[in-house]
């Protein structure tokens, strides 16, 4: 039999702690925690053997063999960068979602504008949170002019046999600024874009 909990309770806002604590961490009032019982219940210490039995005949409740699982290659869509493809396994999944992770200016908006001003075929939502949508439209014409422009170790004579570089336009995503609405200080003419 499962035994009673003691948990303590804030007077003041409701806190609750598996501890007694002198200064309530939410509401900043001295001594207002008291202790009460929480009765223990079968049905509460096992929700997961509850849900188990309830759907003993479900195969999604029973484990399986591997060997019994389809692992079926998903469609992927081609992002238009072969590298990105590679470690995503071969391009995005429909309806996956990709988490970016890294340190503070280490490239992962840049990122992501550069891939989505790539698939000119699709329709893409871009959703900012730190940036707002003229930040962003700066940023996608100077990517824009950037992948038109012959890379700096590019050959001086030109190759008929390479593609030329695709065209990009800001046209098929649309941008969801910042929820503050902050707009950064305008640029100065003579600053470089």
């Amino acid at each position: 039999m499962p035994k009673d909990k003691i948990m303590y309770v804030c007077d003041n806002c409701g806190q609750e702690s598996t501890k007694w604590i002198g200064k309530c961490p939410s509401c900043g009032q001295w001594n207002t925690f008291k202790e009460f019982r929480v009765k223990a219940s079968n049905a509460a210490a096992t929700p997961s053997s509850r849900s188990y039995s309830a759907d003993r005949n479900s195969t999604a409740s029973r484990p399986i063999p591997l060997a019994d699982i389809n692992a079926a290659e998903e469609p992927r869509m081609d992002l238009h960068d072969e590298e990105l493809n590679r470690v995503l396994g071969g391009g995005l999944v429909p309806g996956s979602l990709v988490l970016l992770g890294g340190e503070p200016g280490i490239g992962k908006s840049t990122l992501v504008l550069q891939t989505i001003l790539r698939l000119t075929d699709k329709r893409v939502l871009y959703v900012s949170g730190e940036e707002s949508a003229r930040q962003l439209k700066l940023r996608a014409d100077r990517l824009s002019r950037d992948t038109s422009s012959p890379t700096p170790n590019a050959a001086s004579t030109p190759n008929a046999n390479a593609p030329s570089p695709p065209k990009t336009t800001l046209a098929p995503p649309a941008v969801v600024p910042s929820p503050s609405g902050e707009e950064p200080p305008p640029a100065s003419p003579d600053a470089p874009h």
